[in-house]
């Protein structure tokens, strides 16, 4: 597993005081309150303030005192220690959790491995067959259960074909 989760991925700077605006990649912009800290780059900062507003989180770091300052951030990946990442419900997962699993059918036919999930109001994966990547939707029926324990993502095939951009 790995240690650090991505959370959200700066966007630009809003206003001149150093606040940054991020798209979240999280179920929601107010799952980023629960963060004391986040890694931006090779820098640990303090979470000074955070809002959500229209989808979107506004955070105020430790160290950010002005736009010029937050206008490096542009772009980078927010990641948070996986210690300070909240529980899950039982059938939720982490992202990172499920990059590199074997993408199989529910008779066991091996398809390839999640190499991405873009998340989404339904997720994209990605998967990786010999040289050649599929990307299909996370729609109802196609995800028949996800064991991060032993590296496994299930599907129904007959739903997979239908949905996957082959």
């Amino acid at each position: 597993m790995q240690k650090f989760l991505t959370v959200a991925t700066v966007l630009k700077p809003q206003g001149i005081r150093g606040e940054i605006k991020v798209m979240p990649q999280t179920d929601s912009a107010e799952d980023l309150k629960d963060f004391t800290s986040v890694l931006i780059g090779d820098t640990k900062y303090k979470v000074l303030a955070c809002r959500a507003a229209g989808g979107y989180a506004f955070l105020t770091l430790r160290g950010i005192a002005d736009r010029n300052a937050a206008e490096l951030l542009r772009g980078k990946e927010v990641l948070v220690d996986r210690s300070e990442a909240p529980e899950l419900p039982e059938d939720r997962v982490y992202i990172a959790d499920v990059i590199g699993c074997r993408l199989v059918t529910a008779e066991g036919e091996l398809l390839g491995e999640v190499t991405d999930v873009t998340p989404a109001r339904t997720d994209i994966y990605t998967i990786s067959v010999g040289d050649k990547e599929i990307m299909f939707p996370a729609a109802d029926g196609v995800i028949l259960s996800v064991d991060t324990e032993n590296g496994i993502v299930t599907v129904d095939k007959k739903r997979f074909e239908e949905v996957a951009l082959l």
